[in-house]
Formats: C-alpha cells, structure tokens, sequence
C-alpha cells in the first residue's frame, strides 16, 4: 500500500483539531459541583475519547437512570460551548492539515464522541465545512470508543473500505478503535504521553507535524 491507497481521513476532534481539554474539565467540574461531587485531573484524564453515557458513571457512580444522565449530559454540554462560544481553541496547523489532505484527493470526516452541536460550532470555526464530507457524532452511534462504531460508520458513509482509511486521534481509547476498525492509527500527543499511544502506527507531538504525505507514509509502513 502506498500514499495515494490512503482515500480517507477520519480526525477526533477533541485534543486533535481543537485543544478542548481546559473547557470540558471547567464543564464537568461545574456540573458535579452542582451535584456536591467532586473530580480530579486524573478521573477527567481517564473519560477522554468517550461518550458521556460512559463518562457519568465513571465520574459520577453507577446506578442512574438514563432520562437523568441524558439531562446532566445535556446540561454539561450547554456548559462547554458557552465556554468556548467566543473563542474555539484551535490548534496550531488544524485547518491547513485538513485542507491539505482534502486537496491531497483524501475525503476528510469527523469521528468523535461529542455532541452535534460541539461538532457544529467547531467545524464552522475551523472554517472546513467544504472539506468535511461526514461528521459522525457520539449520538450517531451505540457505543463509543474503543468500540470501532463511529469509524466504521464514518468510512461506511464515505464509501471508503476501512483498510483505506486512516485516522487521526490523540486518547488511546480513540487509538484502540481506529486498530479495531482495522485502520491506520495515527496518534497526536497533545493530552497523553507517547506510552500511552504506542500502540498507534505513528505517533507525533503537535498536530502540525502531519502532512499528507507522513499519513499516506504510516499506511505504507504498516502494510509493508
């Protein structure tokens, strides 16, 4: 497999094309206080890659009944974009990695497990909406990552096989459903450190250390 066999491109969003971390904290944080709960750095570390319905009961507890986890979920999320309403954190490099593999003849798609209007705002701000064919969202699917779902879904909708895909993610959570979709993993080491990713085909410190061309070149390393 060479460069040109990589048809698409599946980006996380959170911690890969925006540095999110800081706002999703101060969210979580401001609605357990709401509950008399309090949360850690590292219990915030551990929920990165997953959907909120995962993420309640590793923070909160066990035990709650869905039509409240989707209120507190809902009301998180209102939370985290009245943060960043003024001022999305984009990440250095972000917008021209994407336009780059667009015009590179890659499809371009967002996996993430966020919530549509995260997605929405964050898209518009990064100003890639001509270049992103698909958005799967964690409402998009049954069960988020490491489970493969919202990447399968995502290529499936591109009309790309998986083999043919590569994905750009920064938790290990994501980089463990990229493997399990059978995709070339790449890493981003913007939130953990590279033990933590090394199970990823490519690892690499900031997103603007990609190119087209390094992710076509991760694929042909794995096949060769």
């Amino acid at each position: 497999m060479n460069k040109s066999a990589i048809d698409a491109v599946l980006f996380d969003l959170d911690g890969v094309l925006i540095d999110s971390g800081p706002a999703h904290l101060e969210s979580w944080r401001r609605l357990a206080m709401e509950l008399g709960i309090a949360i850690t750095d590292d219990q915030f570390k551990s929920t990165f890659g997953r959907q909120n319905r995962d993420v309640i009961p590793m923070l909160f507890g066990p035990g709650n009944d869905p039509e409240r986890m989707h209120e507190w979920s809902e009301r998180k999320e209102a939370y985290y974009r009245e943060l960043i309403a003024d001022r999305v954190p984009i990440f250095v490099g972000a917008t021209g990695l994407v336009r780059a593999c667009h015009r590179a003849g890659m499809k371009c798609a967002i996996g993430s497990s966020g919530h549509p209007k995260n997605i929405a705002l964050a898209v518009a701000a990064l100003r890639i909406e001509t270049e992103i064919s698909v958005v799967v969202s964690g409402q998009d699917v049954s069960a988020g990552k490491p489970d493969p779902q919202v990447f399968l879904l995502g290529a499936e909708r591109l009309g790309v096989s998986a083999a043919r895909c590569a994905v750009i993610e920064d938790a290990p959570a994501g980089i463990a459903a990229a493997l399990n979709a059978g995709m070339t993993a790449i890493a981003v080491a913007s939130e953990h450190p590279r033990e933590h990713l090394n199970r990823a085909h490519l690892i690499v410190d900031r997103l603007s250390d990609l190119t087209p061309a390094r992710i076509g070149g991760a694929a042909q390393q794995r096949w060769s």
